[in-house]
């Protein structure tokens, strides 16, 4: 007949560890978990950010890329700051926005550095 427990039957004074104390401890899983969260998400996220814009900012002509709809081409002529001239066929050229160059597959070498490595040759031996 008595379905009222103990617990709820005591007085909200008696239930109260401290009457309106603020407890620093309690906010304490709040702060650890914004903590992982920075250095497992965010900043991994802004390092991978800061690298895709310097190697966009670096692209010239010769550089094979590859574009965020998926299409590859090689950068014919960099117009601005903002667009380059990409040929994706023969005589066929797009300007793209840098923005929306996802990766460089192959940069060019120098052509100094090309110049000055030594040619390999093979000997066969019959």
């Amino acid at each position: 007949m008595f379905l009222i427990t103990s617990a709820m039957a005591s007085s909200p004074a008696a239930a109260a560890p401290s009457a309106g104390g603020f407890d620093p401890i309690q906010f304490l899983p709040m702060v650890l978990i914004f903590v992982v969260m920075y250095f497992l998400l965010i900043r991994p996220q802004q390092k991978k950010a800061k690298e895709h814009q310097a190697t966009i900012a670096g692209i010239r002509k010769g550089d094979r890329v590859i574009t965020s709809g998926g299409i590859i081409g090689v950068v014919h002529k960099v117009d601005s700051d903002t667009e380059v001239t990409v040929e994706i066929a023969d005589n066929v050229n797009v300007r793209v926005l840098r923005a929306t160059i996802s990766s460089i597959v192959t940069k060019p070498e120098p052509a100094n550095a090309v110049a000055a490595s030594p040619k390999k040759t093979s000997t066969k031996k019959a």
